[in-house]
């Protein structure tokens, strides 16, 4: 039976949510969206995001093995590959605060979609967990985002917002990319795919 008191159901774990479900929501409709359009959406949406997860409570996790995930690498590539598409021109970025630039001698270039897309996987694992409606599910989905967010995903959303914030005003206009390479794609190192790792070594640092 639902225990309405467990800080799994607080005010702001609910606002979260309502904001990640808007999130999700857009991204997996965006081909039915302009670019332009997407993108001064996301400029309204990813601070709001960033302010919710900020507020979550602090959770420690029950299990001690790693939590479902859902998201698969043709979900992620899919979302990738339509905000790539709709976005064009306004898509890569010269990034100084990103884990990469550490190993480089100057700034490497980043991508609003891929940005988007890591945080998509991570938001919508957590969705489907949290809508499980256990409460020890809900507590580790709540206790994995938190860490997601404050060591991976925040990052990247303050990233991708400060290009966003950039192009959108900007003046310029939306120019649409040559479609990408199967062969590059197959071959592109997709840092999402590390979250099971992040996981795994968060609980051991934690022991």
């Amino acid at each position: 039976m639902e225990n309405k008191t467990d800080p799994v159901y607080s005010g702001h774990v609910v606002e979260f949510v309502t904001v990640a479900n808007e999130y999700s929501k857009y991204l997996e409709h965006a081909e039915e969206m302009k670019g332009g359009e997407m993108l001064k959406i996301m400029q309204r949406l990813l601070p709001l995001l960033y302010l919710k997860a900020a507020m979550l409570p602090v959770f420690n996790p029950f299990f001690e093995d790693g939590n479902e995930k859902f998201v698969t690498e043709f979900d992620w590539q899919r979302i990738n590959d339509i905000l790539k598409k709709k976005f064009g021109s306004a898509d890569d970025y010269l990034e100084v605060f990103d884990a990469d630039s550490k190993e480089a001698e100057g700034p490497v270039v980043s991508s609003i979609s891929e940005n988007m897309a890591d945080i998509y996987q991570d938001i919508k694992n957590f969705l489907l967990l949290y809508q499980t409606g256990t409460n020890e599910v809900m507590n580790d989905a709540l206790w994995e985002c938190r860490m997601n967010f404050e060591n991976y995903w925040g990052q990247k959303l303050v990233n991708a917002l400060r290009a966003i914030h950039m192009f959108n005003y900007s003046g310029e206009q939306i120019k649409e990319k040559a479609e990408a390479d199967p062969d590059q794609k197959a071959e592109d190192d997709h840092s999402a795919w590390f979250i099971s790792k992040r996981q795994k070594d968060f609980r051991e640092g934690n022991e």
